[in-house]
């Protein structure tokens, strides 16, 4: 396992060795190209001369009933399937329960060893957890979304990028590695052996070009276009100087270490940009993993700091101007243009500016007669209607917002209380308002 970094697997389950192929449980992390998990899955099975299987599930119960997320997800799937037969790398895509389909697979070909990739939420650690359950052969996790692994960047909670930049920085160089290739597979599965794979077919059509094809040409064009401009023009929701990366990122179309590898590549003769791009991509990205990771109470008012918790309880009572029920929020049925124009392009585009959903997000506080209340609201909307929803990101920087998560304490006040505040007349001293409720506008009226 020589090309591939020890630091990077992690044993779930010892298991008993056996004769039989290696499945790759495809989770996270969905590409062939720059995958460490599929890469030792590889390794293990040439070792010893065994087939090598890719299994995925489709399963509604990881996507809160978002049909965008699964139809993104499926069709670039499909695009997968047809190029993993290029390796000799059957693919299978299963509807319905996770674990059944995982077991099932398992059993079917007599697989030999599981390997799967590395996810810091609730419900794939379970689902993890439960697949060891039931089978007796060993299983491995490999952490192939993060550039340097979740677990070996640090141990435990971190408060915020100020801690966890210099542990990640440190490792950097033993990691921000080149990638070796996918081999063609010589060992192939005995003709008896085929699988009940379901023909799965998206329901709606993809909002965007999905797959590893079309998250190499978007980041091609934001590092050709857009990454110099990212440093001014990062937090401006009106120009679009965002890599547009994100739904890619989140499904593991694409690597985020290919991205910082290319980035470092073009981006050298211009500092500012390149290091403000790279801060988002790895630090910040990877902070949310660590949270998740070491916060069993992610999406949840537990999950605060106690410096949020106690101030959050001292505000509890505080008389808000304006209460909106989930409905309202959904609709975009608020006195705020601005809010109202940010929700609306979620629920017909879903995407939404990263600096937005921040103010979206403390809007939704503003708003709800409880923290908990605005928390349920704002996780409940990004992950049924966000492209890059029921994600890391997401559950962090929706506690960054209304808990105060990875921030400080700041001056109180009503409502807030020592959790960062934001304001529409904030907004107009970043970027223009009126611009952006007009092309937002624009664009919802264009979904329609």
């Amino acid at each position: 396992m020589s090309e591939i970094d020890d630091a990077r697997v992690r044993t779930v389950h010892e298991g008993t060795a056996t004769a039989g192929p290696v499945l790759y449980w495809m989770n996270r992390d969905q590409r062939l190209e720059d995958n460490w998990a599929l890469l030792y899955a590889q390794q293990r099975a040439l070792v010893s001369g065994q087939p090598l299987v890719i299994a995925a599930c489709a399963d509604p119960a990881r996507f809160s009933s978002n049909e965008r997320q699964m139809s993104f997800m499926l069709a670039g799937l499909i695009h997968l399937q047809k190029k993993a037969d290029t390796y000799g790398i059957p693919t299978y895509v299963f509807p319905g329960d996770t674990v059944k389909r995982i077991v099932q697979t398992v059993r079917h070909f007599a697989a030999g060893t599981v390997v799967t990739d590395f996810s810091p939420l609730r419900k794939d650690r379970e689902n993890l957890a439960r697949v060891a359950e039931h089978i007796s052969i060993p299983v491995y996790e490999v952490d192939a979304h993060n550039i340097v692994p979740c677990r070996t960047a640090s141990d435990k909670r971190e408060y915020g990028a100020y801690t966890i930049r210099p542990r990640i920085n440190r490792q950097l160089g033993r990691f921000l590695t080149e990638f070796p290739p996918l081999r063609p597979h010589p060992h192939r599965l005995s003709e008896t052996l085929t699988a009940p794979s379901a023909a799965i077919v998206p329901q709606t059509i993809s909002p965007l070009p999905s797959g590893s094809e079309a998250a190499m040409a978007v980041m091609q064009r934001f590092m050709s276009s857009g990454l110099t401009r990212y440093f001014e023009h990062r937090n401006n929701p009106v120009v679009d100087a965002q890599s547009g990366l994100s739904p890619y990122l989140h499904f593991g179309q694409l690597a985020a270490q290919r991205v910082a590898l290319e980035a470092q590549r073009v981006g050298d003769r211009d500092i500012k940009p390149l290091e403000a791009f790279l801060e988002q991509l790895i630090v910040r990205r990877e902070l949310s993993d660590n949270f998740c990771l070491h916060t069993p109470e992610y999406d949840s008012f537990e999950g605060f700091p106690s410096w949020a918790q106690a101030s959050h309880l001292e505000h509890r009572g505080d008389p808000r101007s304006y209460l909106y029920s989930p409905q309202q929020f959904e609709t975009a049925d608020t006195h705020d243009p601005l809010w109202n124009a940010a929700q609306s392009l979620l629920v017909s585009s879903g995407r939404m500016h990263g600096y937005m959903r921040m103010y979206w997000a403390k809007k939704i506080l503003e708003w709800s007669a409880t923290p908990e209340q605005a928390l349920v609201v704002a996780i409940d909307l990004n992950d049924r209607f966000a492209l890059d929803g029921n994600d890391s990101n997401g559950y962090t920087g929706i506690a960054w917002s209304i808990g105060g998560v990875h921030d400080r304490p700041w001056f109180e006040r009503d409502i807030f209380g020592k959790v960062r505040y934001m304001s529409e007349s904030g907004c107009r001293r970043k970027f223009d308002v009126k611009a952006y409720i007009a092309s937002a506008a624009v664009d919802t009226a264009g979904v329609a």
